[in-house]
């Protein structure tokens, strides 16, 4: 008797480690590893980031990069005054348009507006 009650206790207890084991996988796969592929698709955004690049900030405002002074700061100019000139840092900026994306997502609207025409 007594020794089934320790295979019992020892089957039960392996058991345990292996959920243990399969719950840290599923972290891993869903919450770790996008994650991090994320933060790596933010960092090679923010290395083709270049002066004229139009960026959309984390608080909600687009303006234009106008001068880049080092690896962790940015100077973008907001408002169609250009008087507004405001040094950020490069982690606030949430979305990069460069001027080229922009001249063909225009040409691909009116494409599409000459086919809807039709």
């Amino acid at each position: 008797m007594n020794s089934s009650v320790l295979l019992t206790a020892a089957n039960s207890s392996i058991s345990l480690i292996i959920w243990v084991v399969v719950l840290f996988v599923f972290m891993y796969f869903f919450m770790i590893r996008p994650q991090q592929k994320e933060q790596k698709e933010k960092t090679a955004m923010m290395s083709t980031l270049a002066v004229g690049d139009t960026v959309l900030t984390t608080s909600g405002f687009y303006g234009v990069v106008i001068a880049i002074p080092d690896d962790t700061t940015v100077i973008v100019e907001f408002g169609s005054n250009k008087n507004c000139r405001i040094p950020m840092q490069k982690v606030a900026i949430a979305q990069i348009e460069k001027p080229e994306d922009a001249v063909k997502a225009t040409k691909e609207d009116e494409k599409d507006k000459k086919e809807k025409t039709k």
